[in-house]
């Protein structure tokens, strides 16, 4: 956290994001950790132990990082537009599909992309928006029969999705003749309805084809969609995903014949010749399961259920989950009337609306006018993972922010066909996760029945997937992944199509170079370390550095002297016995040496004080620079307010020029998912937003609270996932962030000294911090210009205690310090006592009296003030009280040490907070 804060990468999780409720695939408890260190399993024989996989289901240890660095992903196709789903050949090749209706293979012997086939699909507009070409899967016989089947929506009218299959030529080409119509699904046009849809196989030669609810959620807040209002037949989804005789929000299974038309497998949820169903139905009661995966060697279905925008739990129902669900058997899967685990939701009258009785997982009643199937339905059955917007209990280790579940493949390490470059028996019979929206990847391990065990994050350090949104494995092991990119809804630069390989015998060596020297004047004496090269192996390493002015090293840790001006590259070559090697590079800057930016104030150096302003003093010396050129000078002041996510350490925040903090929290979720600066995507351009909210004086306070609770219908139909997570204030930073990009223009520059008053902390987040920095850039002297910045930071008086910069013999808890004995001790680094004379604590006591003294830079160091506190009868009841603090003067670490020689001594005190006061 510390290193975070250092690097402005302050953790809030979500932000101003519009969700993708419609076709796009997102819309929107576990036991207490193990301390246990495990040795991380052999790759090589793919053992788990029992001790091993009960720590995992118990927790995610991200010590445990076995497949680090000895992955690797390769991009095949790049700059690809919306892609979708792929299938991988016997042979290795690759057809992959992008939804605009191109249907492409890549040739793994010329390592070549070419365009197979362009299908006329419906195109985007109002009313079509999502649909096209959603899913492709070849056949299990495709070496002899050279099928090729495809979901696809096609442009015409009425509007319906279809499962066609294909024959494709010896040489990649499409015979558009071919194609036999298996199933028909078809579609009411309404703007953002759920559409589906994947493809895939069981061993049996059944095709699984998932479909989506084709349900408009707006009108339901991020809750149920049942609306049974008349004319408003597309904002239910008891009609299509509740309904048993509908082929919508289900998963269907069925067994294609050569002839071009299918059958129906026995076993499927309704058997053949149920009045009002479809034997095609496999499992029913799906939101939008956009992508399915069957495990080859048992049959079972796996899919991510994209679920609905709720952030929080109303009398309406419970908030949104996305599911990871897995179908042993044909099943009802609950929507609309259940979501999670089978957390249920209420009827609701949307004419009136009034909250009716519950429904029950264990016999939902379809009562709605629209509905053509049966009324009783099957017995709802449970996620085996969920998780909400919010952080998760039972699945933290999965985050929080915008979701959008996905599932599948499960791996099967094959001996026969096991290829050196194929994943390793460690991940046999793994089911592969991912998160579109999270981007992450886990790994999840199952018993030998099936059932959830736990789960670890793949290639967590070094994955840097793009948005994945397919993935599946070659026969021999390799991983084929989709990445749709950065961006909803528009062209990313960033799709493509990569393997993921792994790597069982040496791997390269990672260089890095280390110098605290980059910049100063000729002669210029650079002293390089490789100290934090590796390898990976622990091989014998050779040296090549190249100093970027003609001359050369080959030692680890060479000094060089630049004796010619200019910026030159410095080049490090690391070396294995094998010949592996890599590079790393440093640039140095013969001729000019950084400036020297102080910023100081005659004020408090530690803390800002209410309805005082802040005199201050920026000075900038540089030896280049004869006279400051103080056009070149750039001075801001920001309001940080504390994160609800995260403590927010003060004198660990950045030590660079800081940018708006809502841009901040901005860049460091996962806004730009749905939104771009200027140009438009799923979501509207946030140019546009602050254009549209420029002169309304509530567009704050409104759009701050639409960012938290989720809405819709302001841009068209798209929904804005919520974001309970975040807080007021910091949803409120996002906004105004965005209302600045109304009018772009250079922000205003401070002068270099002067008084500010300080007033942001005054309205809502009395608990924030004010950074004061300055940058400048010089001259460039004989070089180049180089940059340099102070800050001055001013912390809030009142100090949350679990904030506190280090901790001896003491609990740290969510929101207090606990479990606190004799010579416990915590610290406040960097404190500024001028101006102070008391400190208040917020504390609790079960029943012990004790001492808490305040010492300077140790906690042997001089005493400045004692606090004697009597009980006060449970942990639960807290009171205040106040005492003296004397000024050592200067700026102080301050030890707050607790005393009770006499025994018992333990468990003396749980503190909330400590506030200095004037």
């Amino acid at each position: 956290m510390r290193e975070q804060l250092k690097k402005v990468k302050l953790a809030y999780s979500a932000c101003f994001i519009v969700s993708l409720t419609f076709i796009n695939p997102c819309s929107n408890a576990m036991g207490t950790a193990s301390t246990e260190k495990l040795a991380a399993p052999d790759l090589s024989t793919g053992v788990l132990s029992t001790n091993y996989l009960l720590h995992r289901k118990r927790s995610v240890d991200t010590t445990l990082k076995p497949e680090d660095n000895r992955f690797t992903k390769t991009i095949l196709s790049n700059d690809l537009n919306e892609p979708m789903e792929l299938a991988v050949t016997n042979s290795g090749g690759v057809y992959f599909i992008e939804r605009n209706g191109k249907l492409y293979y890549f040739n793994p012997l010329t390592n070549q992309t070419k365009i197979v086939y362009t299908f006329p699909v419906l195109p985007d507009t109002k009313e079509g928006f999502g649909n096209g070409l959603l899913g492709v899967t070849i056949d299990p016989n495709f070496d002899k029969n050279r099928y090729i089947y495809c979901f696809y929506t096609p442009n015409k009218l009425p509007a319906a999705q279809r499962v066609s299959r294909f024959t494709m030529t010896s040489n990649e080409v499409l015979d558009p003749k071919s194609e036999k119509v298996l199933i028909t699904i078809p579609l009411e046009l309404e703007v953002s309805a759920h559409t589906g849809g994947s493809l895939d196989w069981d061993k049996e030669g059944n095709l699984f084809i998932s479909t989506g609810d084709n349900t408009v959620p707006f009108a339901s807040n991020g809750y149920a969609p049942l609306d049974r209002i008349p004319g408003r037949i597309t904002f239910d989804a008891e009609r299509s995903a509740g309904n048993t005789n509908d082929l919508r929000g289900k998963i269907l299974r069925i067994h294609p014949e050569p002839n071009g038309t299918y059958t129906i497998p026995e076993g499927n949820l309704f058997p053949k010749g149920t009045a009002n169903t479809r034997p095609e139905i496999y499992t029913m009661g799906c939101r939008n399961p956009y992508r399915i995966s069957v495990d080859p060697a048992t049959g079972i279905v796996y899919w991510g259920e994209v679920g609905p925008d709720a952030g929080r739990d109303s009398d309406q129902g419970p908030r949104g989950y996305d599911e990871i669900n897995q179908a042993k058997k044909p099943g009802n899967y609950g929507w609309p009337y259940v979501v999670g685990d089978n957390k249920v939701y209420p009827a609701y009258d949307f004419a009136t609306k009034t909250i009716g009785q519950y429904y029950k997982a264990e016999a939902p009643v379809n009562e709605s006018p629209y509905n053509t199937g049966l009324k009783v339905l099957p017995p709802a059955t449970k996620a085996m993972i969920w998780y909400p917007y919010d952080k998760s209990p039972e699945f933290p280790e999965l985050g929080s922010g915008g979701r959008c579940a996905m599932a599948g493949p499960v791996y099967h390490y094959n001996t026969t066909l096991a290829n050196k470059k194929g994943f390793p028996a460690y991940y046999d019979k793994a089911l592969f996760i991912y998160d579109w929206m999270r981007n992450w990847v886990f790994a999840v391990r199952l018993d030998e029945q099936q059932n959830f065990v736990g789960y670890e994050p793949f290639m967590e350090s070094n994955g840097d997937f793009r948005r994945p949104i397919d993935m599946a494995f070659s026969k021999d092991g390799v991983m084929y992944v989709l990445e749709y990119g950065s961006v909803y809804g528009i062209d990313n630069d960033d799709a493509r199509l990569v393997k993921v390989t792994f790597n069982s015998g040496n791997r390269a060596p990672v260089a890095r170079i280390n110098t605290v020297d980059t910049a100063g004047t000729i002669p210029y004496k650079v002293s390089f370390d490789s100290k934090g090269s590796y390898d990976f192996d622990n091989d014998a390493l050779t040296y090549e550095w190249t100093f970027g002015d003609g001359t050369k090293d080959n030692s680890a840790n060479p000094t060089h002297t630049y004796t010619k001006p200019g910026v030159h590259k410095a080049i490090l070559k690391i070396t294995d016995p094998s010949g592996a090697s890599s590079r790393d590079t440093v640039k140095i800057y013969a001729g000019n040496t950084a400036p020297l930016v102080k910023v100081t104030t005659t004020d408090n150096n530690t803390f800002y004080f209410d309805n005082s302003p802040l005199h201050y003093k920026v000075t900038v010396t540089d030896k280049e620079d004869p006279t400051i050129n103080l056009a070149r000078l750039r001075v801001g002041l920001h309001y940080m307010p504390k994160s609800k996510n995260q403590a927010t350490k003060g004198h660990q925040l950045p030590t660079t020029m800081p940018v708006h903090p809502g841009k901040i929290i901005m860049e460091g979720s996962d806004c730009k998912a749905c939104h771009q600066i200027d140009k438009p995507s799923v979501g509207p351009a946030f140019v546009k937003v602050a254009q549209r909210y420029r002169t309304d004086k509530k567009a704050p306070t409104y759009l701050a609270n639409k960012i938290i609770k989720g809405g819709g219908g302001v841009w068209g139909e798209h929904s804005m996932a919520a974001h309970p997570q975040l807080s007021t204030d910091e949803a409120g930073q996002i906004v105004k962030y965005i209302l600045t990009l109304a009018d772009p223009k250079t922000p205003a520059n401070l002068p270099a000294q002067g008084s500010i008053a300080l007033k942001d902390h005054l309205a809502k987040d009395k608990f924030g911090n004010y950074i004061l920095s300055a940058t400048y850039t010089d001259g460039g002297g004989k070089a180049a210009p180089l940059s340099a910045s102070g800050i001055l930071l001013l912390r809030p008086l009142r100090l949350e205690a679990e904030d506190a910069d280090d901790v001896n013999n003491i609990s740290r808890q969510s929101n207090q310090l606990g479990s606190i004995h004799n010579q416990s001790w915590f610290v406040f680094k960097q404190i500024d006592l001028k101006g102070i004379k008391q400190l208040t604590y917020r504390f609790s006591s079960l029943n012990q009296d004790a001492i808490l003294e305040v010492h300077t830079n140790s906690p042997d160091g001089p005493k400045i003030s004692e606090l004697q506190y009597s009980a006060t009868g449970g942990w639960d009841k807290f009171t205040e009280q106040t005492v003296a603090i004397q000024n050592p003067g200067g700026v102080n670490d301050l030890y707050f040490v607790f005393k009770k020689e006499q025994k018992p001594n333990q468990h003396l005190f749980t503190l909330d907070w400590v506030e200095f006061k004037p």
